[in-house]
């Protein structure tokens, strides 16, 4: 090791314009790599944040999707519900508009009677 040392010391190094301009172009190769390496790492950093922000909009998505679907199907089940009881309503309605019907009604839940009828009740039965 000593050796070495020693050598380095004798040499010394050529100072002409020629050493100058290879060296300072050499600075510049390497500046310029350094430089695109930076970029390359920027670009691929900037990449994989749009990248993660799309999949993560993509799966948000999805699940809102998910929801709006079972939503729709909890609504068309209300809907089949209401529409059928809305069936139920316009039969019921119909059926207000029958003058007999409507004197079964009061004849069965009022007691009412046309004339000359006697109505009976029979006690409701509580053995079971």
């Amino acid at each position: 090791m000593g050796e070495k040392q020693s050598t380095e010391k004798r040499l010394a190094s050529i100072n002409t314009d020629y050493v100058r301009s290879i060296e300072r172009q050499e600075n510049r190769k390497h500046a310029k790599k350094v430089r695109l390496y930076r970029r390359l790492a920027t670009f691929a950093v900037m990449s994989v944040l749009i990248v993660g922000f799309l999949i993560t909009s993509l799966i948000n998505s999805n699940k809102t999707l998910e929801e709006k679907k079972l939503q729709k199907e909890q609504v068309s089940e209300e809907l089949a519900k209401v529409q059928e009881e809305q069936e139920i309503l316009k039969l019921q309605i119909s059926k207000l508009n029958d003058d007999e019907y409507i004197g079964k009604l009061l004849r069965k839940d009022y007691f009412l009677s046309e004339e000359g009828e006697i109505i009976f009740t029979l006690p409701e039965n509580e053995e079971k």
